[in-house]
């Protein structure tokens, strides 16, 4: 399954000094953010509290910066020290340093990215963000490359291929640096990528191991594929990693297999056997030294309806049972929320976060599998109608945040339904690999997204707030009970994060999709967040991404907030 290199015998060494370091810098990065989720735990929970329920009516603008690129901007900016580092849209086209006070600009890095590479990027030309370690910055590109660069200069200091581009894999989302390797997957589900998770040396650049997703020949589970359909099958780990240093696993989402129409490469039909197709739609553990898959847990066996598996894990300790428990939490597009032991892939609970959800009734937990709705299964001469969710899921990539304090997880989910009818299809590279037609419709109770508070351990809402279009921003959850989050309206919120109460809002003139940040500089706590709505999404669904485009213009900018 993966090409492996022996650790070296300063393994235990390094380990230990990285704890040290981990240590040494926590103030620093609680201060911060120094990682795409603020840390390996994916919680995207600030301990910073000046601001608070008490004062967030009081905020303020600081600055804002127009980053000079419109269309589906989704950046969550880091913060290392007084310096805010925030990528943009195509590319991306910048990365820019900023003074994290004043948002006066201290450089800029523009890398060479082709100009063909929209017709390979399935669902935008966006970018999330970039990671840092030892100086420097780690950028995925939309040509299927990763580069370093000098996080004091900008100087671009190495380059190397993760994937061919244009064979529809594009990088749009960070990488995770865990020791000396820099970790990133790409995207392709839709073009017949065969995916993989790569990791490279943070020095230089040099590839250190490479795991596909999808077994070949010879490797484990290949035989969940039909024929050779595995060369083509997806399961791409696109978004985002995390990291439990505990066990040195790695934890990836990945993407659904290719093509949509089930029938290339399993039964066509919920009798699919042993031709589940994995690892796609999954949960992935991966060692973290050699890529090695550890384990695995599959949520849409023989996925029919681009139930997308690559929403982030976040991990926490949750009392289950009255016995803290480590566990992964997964939002699944769908509309499960799992709750697994990390440290043995074992489903503790999975219910329903979307009501209206209906391709399935329930997961058996012993077994992992779905309880599956046979009419809401698409296949050959048997098209499906009022299947819940739809394609978007119950929810998308916007990252959610989970909060120790009040134990809650905030969440972007979307109330969305569609039909589905499978076509032919033939594998033609750089060309998207789909086989199924798939119109949109609202779904039941008058609203199509939701801002959902939602408790893991009881696995129910503890509130939420409805909203008119799907496709909402991240969040972001301190420790001075707050929850903040974007909408497709371009405004930005506060809420109390116990009650649900809205404290304050702002109109920012553009769609938000991206994850909100908080940050300590000199003494002051801010908040920051990146607008520019999406491009793309919108024309998978109809009407109502009509609704979408017409909400907000297409921007470009980053706003920070304090008191």
């Amino acid at each position: 399954m993966s090409k492996h290199k022996a650790r070296p015998l300063a393994w235990l060494a390094a380990t230990a000094l990285a704890g040290m370091a981990l240590a040494g810098t926590a103030r620093a990065a609680d201060e911060g953010w120094t990682m795409y989720s603020h840390g390996y735990d994916n919680t995207r929970f600030s301990p910073l509290k000046q601001i608070n329920t008490g004062n967030v009516g009081k905020l303020k603008l600081a600055f804002s910066f127009q980053l000079g690129s419109l269309r589906s901007n989704e950046s969550s900016p880091l913060v290392i020290g007084d310096t805010m580092y925030v990528t943009t849209s195509w590319g991306p086209k910048f990365v820019y340093a900023l003074d994290a006070r004043t948002g006066a600009r201290k450089w800029t890095y523009q890398p060479d990215v082709p100009d063909d590479t929209l017709q390979y990027a399935c669902c935008d030309v966006n970018n999330r963000g970039v990671a840092y370690a030892d100086g420097k910055l780690f950028v995925g590109r939309l040509d299927g490359k990763l580069s370093a660069v000098d996080a004091a200069t900008g100087k671009e200091l190495w380059t190397a291929t993760v994937v061919d581009y244009k064979q529809g894999s594009v990088i749009t989302s960070p990488p995770l640096v865990v020791r000396n390797m820099v970790i990133t997957g790409f995207g392709g589900g839709e073009y017949g990528a065969r995916g993989s998770l790569q990791a490279f040396d943070v020095a230089t650049g040099k590839e250190l191991w490479k795991t596909y997703t999808v077994p070949g020949p010879g490797e484990a589970n290949n035989d969940t594929w039909k024929g050779d359909s595995w060369q083509h099958g997806g399961a791409a780990p696109w978004l985002v990693g995390s990291y439990d240093a505990k066990t040195d696993t790695v934890f990836w989402g990945t993407s659904n297999p290719g093509p949509w129409n089930s029938v290339v490469r399993s039964t066509g039909d919920s009798n699919y056997g042993k031709l589940t197709n994995l690892y796609s739609s999954s949960t992935v553990a991966f060692d973290a030294g050699s890529g090695k898959i550890k384990w695995w847990v599959q949520s849409t066996p023989e996925d029919a309806w681009d139930y997308d598996g690559v929403n982030e894990l976040v991990l926490a300790d949750l009392p289950i049972g009255g016995k803290k428990t480590p566990v992964y939490m997964k939002a699944d597009r769908n509309g499960f929320f799992y709750v697994v032991n990390r440290e043995t892939g074992k489903i503790i609970s999975a219910e329903k976060f979307v009501p209206a959800t209906n391709w399935a009734n329930k997961i058996d937990i012993a077994t992992g599998k779905p309880e599956e709705n046979p009419d809401k299964r698409p296949g050959p001469n048997h098209p499906a109608k009022g299947i819940c969710p739809n394609l978007l899921g119950g929810k998308n990539w916007q990252p959610m945040s989970y909060n120790p304090g009040t134990g809650l997880v905030y969440l972007s989910a979307n109330n969305i339904c569609m039909d589905w009818a499978v076509s032919e299809v033939n594998y033609r590279k750089g060309v998207f690999y789909l086989g199924a037609d798939f119109p949109t419709s609202a779904g039941p109770g008058g609203y199509l997204g939701e801002l959902l508070a939602w408790d893991p351990v009881k696995q129910k809402a503890a509130w939420s707030v409805k909203t008119d279009l799907p496709f909402n921003g991240g969040t972001l959850t301190t420790a001075g009970n707050l929850t903040f989050w974007g909408d497709l309206h371009g405004v930005f919120h506060a809420f109390d994060a116990r009650s649900g109460k809205e404290l304050w809002n702002a109109s920012l003139g553009s769609g938000i999709g991206a994850g909100p940040v908080t940050y300590s500089v000199g003494g002051k706590q801010y908040v920051a967040v990146v607008v520019g709505r999406t491009a793309s999404i919108p024309a998978f669904l109809g009407d109502i991404g009509k609704k979408m485009t017409e909400a907000t213009p297409e921007g470009g900018a980053v706003f920070v907030f304090t008191e």
